[in-house]
Formats: structure tokens, C-alpha cells, sequence
């Protein structure tokens, strides 16, 4: 977060003042106008205004951080003023790789303040592309069910004797079970397009835009794209009223369904007057 408080402190007070909603701050920095020997050694004195700041920082989880050079942030051209330390940075308390940052001095060009930077290593993450399933209503999916209604059936209650045999026999039906899973899952390629609506009228027509590139292959596409999610999320609202599975349920498909005909009329430009006829 940046903040700038002038010389009224007008930020601090409103967020003093405030019920400021942010959660997870990384860091807060910017020019707040205090002078303060807490980052000042040149400056001897205390500002009622450090303790409004304290405040806000611990409420926000912050520390303040102490820069590897210990220089001034705003700089006077003015003969009888002096420079000054204003320009602040507070990090997560909780956070171990954040710790000091930099004041660069050569940077600040024409300006009076120097600018202020820390480097936030970023962790590399697996993201995974694919993943293990069993299609609905196939072939696969009817074999994985025999499966596991045998490996019910064989299962011998009256081994039951004690904690450990009990625990013994579930972590071995865990693993039957895992293990039917694997030899009946297929690997799939997990895309943006890895949606229940999207069809084979869908990969049809982004291929055709794809190999054209005209801008009437894209608007088809994206017709076809709104007709079958139109289509899906009917028959989804169809399927839940005939059976009676509660109206929570019902009314969340009927919430994406509206979600739906609210893009199409912003596209369009209708008015949004159609949306109490749905």
C-alpha cells in the first residue's frame, strides 16, 4: 500500500479514524511527513503523530524496516533548511524473507525524495497441467463402480475385534480403493476451456477461427460459446427442479444463468431491463 500524508497528516487521521478492511498487507510505504528520532538520528525529538503511525502499522501487522544505508529520503535546495528522513517503509511482521530495504540515492533525478525499494522473492510454484479422471457415463466409470461395490462386498466385519485391526482394515480398503481409481482414471490436459459446458461445437469453432482469423469466425465463436453455456446451465436448472434437490442449489445455477444473460446484454448494449424478465 502506498500513502501519502501531507503536512495536515490527512492519510494517518483517516486511517486512524477509519475501519480500514485490508488483509494480508505486505507492505506499506510512502511520504508520511513525520520527522522522528525513531528513523532520525539527527533528529532529537518525538512526534505525537510516530505514535498514530505505530498504531496503524500494528494493526496492519507491520514493522517498521531499517534501510542498509541510513541517509536522508527528501533532500532541501533551499540554504538553511536540512534534509530530511519521511519517506517510510513497514513490512509483515510475520514474514521472514522481507527484512531491510534500499535508499537510492542517485535515482531521484529532479525530484526531492529518493526512491525507496526492496526485492520480495517470489517462490517458484508447480502448476499442474494435468490431472487424473474417470469421464461421467463411461466405460471406465462403470468398471471403477463394480470395483469398489466388490471390494464393499468382500470386506469382513468381524475382524473388528479391536482399534488397531480396525484401523489396519480401513487404511487397506483406502489403498483398494486408490488403487481402482488409478487403473480406471485417464490423464487429461487441464486448459482455460476445461469447463462442463464446453462441447466438440466449441473446439469446432475455435479451430475454424484459428486457421482463418477473421473477425466473422470469432464472432461465430463467440456466439457458440454463449449458445451451449446458455443451453448447459437450462438444462442444469431443468434437471435440479425435476428433482427436487433443494432450492438452495437450484437458485445457484439460476445465479450463474443470470451471470450469463448480464455479459450477453453488456456486450450487446441492451438494456439491463431484461434482466427482470428472467
Amino acid at each position: 500500500m502506498n500513502v501519502y500524508s501531507d503536512s495536515s497528516h490527512s492519510a494517518l487521521k483517516y486511517l486512524k479514524d477509519t475501519e480500514v478492511n485490508i488483509n494480508n498487507l505486505l507492505i506499506m510505504t510512502g511520504d508520511f511527513n513525520i520527522r522522528d528520532h525513531l528513523w532520525d538520528s539527527s533528529f532529537l525529538h518525538h512526534s505525537s503523530m510516530s505514535e498514530d503511525l505505530l498504531i496503524i502499522t500494528d494493526l496492519f501487522d507491520l514493522k517498521l524496516s531499517t534501510p542498509t544505508n541510513l541517509i536522508s529520503t527528501k533532500y532541501s535546495n533551499t540554504i538553511g533548511k536540512s534534509d530530511l528522513v519521511i519517506d517510510l517503509m513497514f513490512l509483515c511482521s510475520r514474514s521472514r524473507e522481507l527484512n531491510k530495504h534500499i535508499i537510492h540515492l542517485d535515482w531521484h533525478l529532479s525530484s526531492d525524495h529518493v526512491p525507496l525499494t526492496i526485492t520480495i522473492p517470489i517462490a517458484e510454484e508447480f502448476i499442474h497441467s494435468s490431472k487424473l479422471k474417470i469421464p461421467k457415463n463411461s466405460e471406465e466409470e462403470e468398471i471403477f463402480v463394480k470395483e469398489i461395490i466388490n471390494i464393499f462386498k468382500a470386506l469382513n466385519t468381524s475382524l473388528f475385534t479391536n482399534h488397531e485391526s480396525l484401523e489396519y482394515t480401513i487404511n487397506s480398503l483406502a489403498t483398494r480403493i486408490e488403487q481402482a481409481w488409478l487403473s480406471n482414471a485417464k490423464n487429461i490436459n487441464i486448459t482455460k476451456h476445461s469447463k462442463k459446458w464446453w462441447n466438440n461445437n466449441c473446439n469446432q469453432s475455435l479451430r475454424k477461427y484459428r486457421e482463418s482469423r477473421n473477425i466473422k469466425d470469432w464472432k461465430s465463436f463467440k456466439h457458440t460459446v454463449k449458445t451451449t453455456k446458455r443451453m448447459f446451465f437450462d438444462s442444469k436448472i431443468q434437471e435440479i427442479a425435476n428433482k427436487s434437490r433443494g432450492p438452495w442449489k437450484l437458485m445457484n445455477w439460476v445465479n450463474k444463468r443470470k451471470l450469463l444473460v448480464m455479459e450477453t446484454i453488456k456486450h450487446n448494449g441492451l438494456p439491463c431491463l431484461l434482466l427482470n424478465s428472467l
